[in-house]
């Protein structure tokens, strides 16, 4: 595996600090119905969800641009999303006055779409066909970069990224310190690995024990193929409803933290993930996108060994139109009965 240059658990600290006075700390939950579900001791979900722009995604985004000049500034920058990302710079943007041209799928969710340009961000939508909507977008936003002279930014293979999305990790480390926990097993969603990288370096580097669980949708397994395999493979892709959770691969840097980070990792299919949604609404009144909710569904599916362990979940979302939820809980009404 080649040597990438990992975010330290300095640099994390000190993105951090500089993150404080922008975003929200969101709240640590304690359930002891759902850790009884699960066979745990205790079990915490973090709520990102109730981050601004509704994800962790305005971490890595507002630190990322904190390091750009102020000649880079001026010009603005471009990235390629499919919402989640593209909220967070948007938001990013508009606080230290970054223009944003986010590079969308057309088939992105529409709240996503129009979340991100009530922000103040410009869309442009990309059409891929029967191409992977991620490669096609990518491609579009390294043509606008050249074109207008923009900065071209990756919504997760970068360090800088990686290092403000792991501060998820250290607020929650300082969160179950004050409930009087240490965790012994995390779980985290997936998908290009920004969150799960940059909260495996932070965490592991606290707690050297820690077992650190990423949780991906079947077919959009990537990472955990990969860490499998010791090196980058894509996943066959097909149909999920985690729409933020489809990368055809994990990035050369996220790949490289997880690996650090010694993450495990499991997937989980759309109804263990819309049960998931269900038991997160219910026992902690908690609206998660299906994105939002795998490594919470991971934890419930029996699949990961958590018996009588204090577990920490990340709920990394919760951008999802009221019907589409609406649809997916009645759904898993039905699929538990």
């Amino acid at each position: 595996m080649p040597l990438i240059d990992l975010p330290s658990p300095a640099r994390i600290a000190e993105a951090h600090a500089a993150l404080r006075d922008h975003v929200r700390e969101t709240p640590l939950l304690e359930s002891p119905v759902l850790a009884a579900e699960a066979g745990a001791a205790r079990l915490f979900v973090k709520a990102e969800g109730l981050q601004r722009t509704g994800s962790f995604k305005l971490r890595g985004a507002l630190w990322r641009l904190m390091q750009l000049d102020q000649a880079a500034r001026a010009r603005g920058v471009v990235a390629f999303s499919s919402g989640n990302f593209a909220q967070g710079l948007a938001a990013a943007g508009r606080v230290l006055s970054v223009p944003v041209t986010i590079v969308m799928p057309v088939d992105a969710p529409e709240t996503k779409r129009r979340a991100t340009e009530a922000l103040g961000a410009e869309v442009v939508l990309s059409h891929h066909g029967d191409a992977p909507r991620e490669v096609v977008a990518a491609a579009l936003a390294r043509d606008l970069a050249a074109k207008r002279g923009l900065t071209l930014l990756h919504p997760f293979d970068d360090a800088e990224v990686v290092a403000g999305q792991g501060t998820t990790g250290l607020e929650c480390l300082a969160q179950m310190g004050e409930a009087g926990a240490v965790p012994d097993v995390v779980a985290s969603p997936v998908g290009g690995g920004g969150l799960l990288g940059g909260v495996s370096l932070a965490l592991r580097a606290a707690h050297p024990d820690v077992t650190i669980w990423g949780v991906e949708p079947d077919g959009h397994d990537g990472m955990g193929r990969s860490l499998r395999a010791q090196d980058r493979v894509a996943a066959p892709g097909g149909p999920t409803i985690c729409d933020a959770l489809q990368a055809p691969m994990p990035g050369e840097v996220t790949f490289a933290a997880c690996h650090a980070g010694g993450v495990q990792a499991l997937a989980v299919n759309d109804g263990t993930v819309r049960k998931a949604m269900r038991r997160a609404f219910e026992e902690l009144k908690l609206v998660l996108e299906p994105s939002g909710a795998v490594a919470l569904a991971g934890v419930l599916s029996g699949a990961m060994p958590v018996a009588g362990k204090v577990v920490l979940v990340i709920a990394s979302g919760g951008n999802i139109a009221f019907d589409r939820f609406a649809e997916c809980l009645a759904l898993a009404a039905r699929e538990k009965g």
